[in-house]
């Protein structure tokens, strides 16, 4: 399959993905018991009043036809009115969105820096008590909650040792980096501020280890199942066969080709983690549209919700797009074009 041909066939898939997104979101927010205009107009308003703003914000018009006035909206990237915050919905997830990306990326970084060696050293030590371990510490992870993994080690880091922050992005005392990117690791580096991307790492660790956990054991798991897979092929007994060393074979060979099928699980995860950052964020206080949302629901903030859920597909079916295209850009063999 070509390239324009995957391209063509994802791009149609994100389309049908956020109208289908949007409808279910939509007809959600609609069946919820509660008035929008009666939250924006106040407890003590009058009837009239209350009216007045359903009027003003469409809401007394046919459902069918709100939904497509919402539809164009989404097209021309305006998301609605934040009921909560007063502000067009497209600001506020811009404004929130690089906290989210920032920890969902140390995040799995995180997660292939530690599962990666996991998976590999328990297919190397098949059945043995490495093995073991490693596949206890995979169940775990993915087993485990994320609000009671963050509790706990906020508890134990925070409350017992004093090491690290329980929660925010940066020390309250330091000047936030001058907005670039949006990164604080990147903006604070880029202006020089020590102190600020000392403060900024800090704050990641212990939020981005309990997002990172989750996902370590689903690494560890694909790329101990790839790595068998490879160590059982013709190329890696003749490999030891012409005289190279075990860990040179399993490193140089037999990782790299493992790695191949494990893309589309290591590129799937960073999606996940987006829609996963909700509980963390909202554990370690973290300023990212997992919090955001949170408050929204809470305040019954239908466009905002929407928003976030829109948003939020759109950049999973762009990870998918690029999964697929770094696919076939590392094994010649799916191409369909030499």
């Amino acid at each position: 399959m070509s390239f324009l041909n995957v391209i063509r066939k994802r791009l149609l898939f994100l389309i049908l993905v956020v109208l289908g997104v949007s409808a279910i979101t939509f007809a959600i927010s609609h069946l919820i018991p509660g008035d929008p205009a009666r939250l924006v107009a106040g407890d003590r308003a009058s009837d009239e009043v209350v009216a007045s703003i359903r009027t003003q914000m469409g809401l007394d018009r046919p459902l069918p036809e709100q939904y497509w006035n919402y539809l164009k909206g989404t097209v021309q990237g305006d998301l609605g009115i934040s009921l909560r915050t007063n502000r067009p919905v497209a600001d506020d997830l811009f404004a929130f969105f690089p906290a989210t990306i920032e920890l969902a990326l140390v995040a799995l970084s995180l997660a292939i820096l530690m599962g990666v060696p996991l998976g590999v050293l328990s297919a190397v030590y098949r059945d043995r008590p490495i093995d073991h371990l490693v596949r206890t510490v995979s169940v775990t992870g993915i087993s485990t909650p994320a609000f009671w993994l963050g509790l706990l080690l906020i508890m134990t880091f925070y409350g017992s040792l004093g090491w690290l922050p329980s929660g925010g992005r940066i020390d309250p005392n330091l000047a936030m980096p001058t907005r670039v990117s949006g990164l604080f690791l990147i903006d604070s580096l880029l202006a020089g501020d020590w102190r600020a991307f000392a403060s900024t790492i800090q704050h990641l660790i212990l939020p981005a280890f309990t997002l990172g956990f989750i996902h370590l054991g689903v690494v560890a798991r694909q790329i101990r199942s790839a790595m068998l897979d490879e160590l059982q092929q013709d190329y890696v007994r003749t490999s030891r066969a012409s005289g190279l060393s075990r860990w040179r074979v399993i490193l140089g060979h037999a990782l790299p080709n493992a790695l191949i099928p494990s893309v589309t699980v290591l590129g799937l995860a960073l999606g996940d983690l987006l829609y996963g950052a909700v509980l963390t964020e909202t554990v370690f206080a973290w300023p990212g549209m997992g919090a955001y949302v949170v408050n929204s629901i809470q305040s019954l903030d239908f466009p905002a919700v929407m928003g976030f859920a829109v948003v939020v597909s759109f950049a999973y079916v762009l990870v998918n797009l690029a999964v697929d295209i770094a696919y076939m850009l590392i094994d010649p063999r799916i191409r369909g074009v030499n």
